[in-house]
Formats: C-alpha cells, structure tokens, sequence
C-alpha cells in the first residue's frame, strides 16, 4: 500500500508539474505577443523624436541660440529631472479634463450623428449647428466658461468637449452611412427594425471611421484642456506653460510641452492599439 501511495503521489505531482508548464507555455506566446505589438508601436515614435531633439540640439549648439529664447533638449530634460513630481502630477491634472471632456464630446457627437443617419431632416437640422460650433473660436468662449462654470475642472472638460465633437460626429456619420447595400437590404427584407440595423449594421460599419477620429482627436482634447487651464488659472500643464512664460522661464515652458508630447503620444498609441484589438478584422489591421 505505502509503495502504491508513494507512486500515486509522484504521479500526481508530475501531473501538477506538467499543467503548470503547460499554462506557461500558452501565456509566453501571449507575452511575447504583446510586447511585439507595444515595439511596433512605440518604436517608431521613438526614433522619430530621437531624430527630432537631436537636430534641435545640433541647431542650438551651431547657432549659439540664447537659453531665454530657445533652450536646448538637454537643458530641458534636466529641469524635467530636477522636478519630476511636480510635471507628473501637474501633467495628471491636465489628463484628467482632456479625457473626461474627450468622452463628453465623443459621447454628444456620436449619438447626435446616429439620431441624423437615421433621417435626412434631422441632418438638415442638426448640422449647421454643429458648423457653428466649429467655427466659433474657442479661445474666444474660453473666458465665457470660466465665468459660468467656474475655475476648476469644468472648463478644461467642456473645452476639450468643444475641440473634440466636429470631427468625430462627422466621421461617425459618414461611418453610419457607410454600410453595405446589401446588408441592408437582408436585414429590411427578414423586417429588421431600426435599432436593430443600426447595432448589427451600422455601428460595426462606422467603427473604422470612429477610430480614425479618435486617433486624431484624442490629442485634441489635451489642447482644449491647457487652453482652458490658460484662462481658468486651474492646475496643470497650461497653469505651468503660462507662468513659465510670464517668468521668461523657457526651460520650464518647454519642459511643460515636453509632458504635453509625451501625453499627447501616449494617447494616440493607447488608441492605436485599442483599434487593433477591436478592429482585428478589418482590412486596415491585416498589413504589419
């Protein structure tokens, strides 16, 4: 007995050995994909900047351009290493308003295109508002928030909001629009009701066109909130930029858009590999 039991449990723990192998196994690939796919997108945004700073710094050196009018990259990144803290936290405040009024905006500017993809007079009606919107210039509007809502947080998201809603209730309307003939006429034919063509037809057919908008809009919306912080007095990057400028402090107004970059890229890679994860199977993901 005491040899069968001896026997049973090398058995049992060979086969609790070979499990936990094989669940490593099956999450290396996963692994290593994942990081495959972080490199093919960060990668070139890191050798584009490279390239970038380097020739900014060559023309600095070569031209012996004055610290008070253009700073160097790497008198830069030392006020950055200085006082890291205070860029993070201040650079957190400022994503906070960009993201939250680039979710208001997007919010607002898809269902405003969905309710006019379903009837021509709805666009009729609802567009050239949408038109003056955009056309209105926000720095101009800009004090008016401040005056209504207050200085905090509010204006950066509903400026933010405004910069971000033209474009991606375009693009969102065309992508309703752009359905397939065919499809369509399926779904009409086997009496499909509206909400029903547009969850299983039209919201699937925009996706492309809704993340080409948020690609482009997301660094947008950290525009509009550091516009917002210039007029609000608010904390974060633009309260930063604006002081530093006032000060005649360049490497701390530059160091301050160096963080607005670095946020502004992060972004649109964040986005960009959401939409391969979501959009696997459209034709715009399958080339490297």
């Amino acid at each position: 007995m005491s040899l069968q039991s001896s026997h049973g449990g090398v058995a049992n723990s060979l086969s609790r050995e070979e499990t936990q192998a094989t669940g490593d196994n099956r999450r290396s690939p996963r692994l290593s994909a994942w990081l495959r796919e972080v490199v093919t997108q960060a990668l070139p945004a890191v050798i584009g900047l490279s390239v970038a700073f380097a020739a900014w710094q060559a023309w600095v050196e070569l031209k012996d351009i004055k610290p008070y009018l253009v700073p160097s990259p790497s008198s830069v990144a030392e006020r950055l290493y200085q006082d890291p803290w205070m860029f993070t936290v201040e650079g957190f405040k400022t994503l906070e308003g960009a993201l939250l009024g680039f979710l208001l905006g997007a919010g607002v500017a898809i269902l405003l295109a969905s309710l006019m993809s379903q009837a021509r007079f709805l666009e009729r009606s609802i567009f050239p508002l949408a038109i003056l919107v955009k056309v209105t210039p926000i720095v101009a509007i800009a004090p008016l928030l401040t005056i209504w809502f207050g200085f905090g947080l509010m204006p950066k998201v509903f400026i933010a909001a405004l910069i971000v809603f033209f474009p991606i209730m375009v693009n969102a309307l065309i992508g309703f629009r752009s359905v397939n003939p065919t499809s369509l006429a399926l779904l009409e034919s086997l009496s499909a009701s509206r909400a029903e063509v547009f969850w299983r037809l039209r919201l699937p057919s925009a996706l492309p066109y809704l993340f080409a908008a948020f690609r482009f809009s997301v660094p947008l919306s950290v525009i509009g909130a550091v516009v917002a912080e210039w007029f609000s007095g608010d904390r974060g990057l633009g309260s930063v930029i604006y002081i530093a400028n006032n000060n005649l402090d360049m490497r701390t107004a530059f160091a301050g858009v160096f963080m607005l970059a670095i946020l502004g890229v992060g972004l649109f890679l964040l986005t960009a590999v959401l939409e391969r994860r979501v959009l696997f199977w459209h034709e715009s993901n399958w080339a490297d």
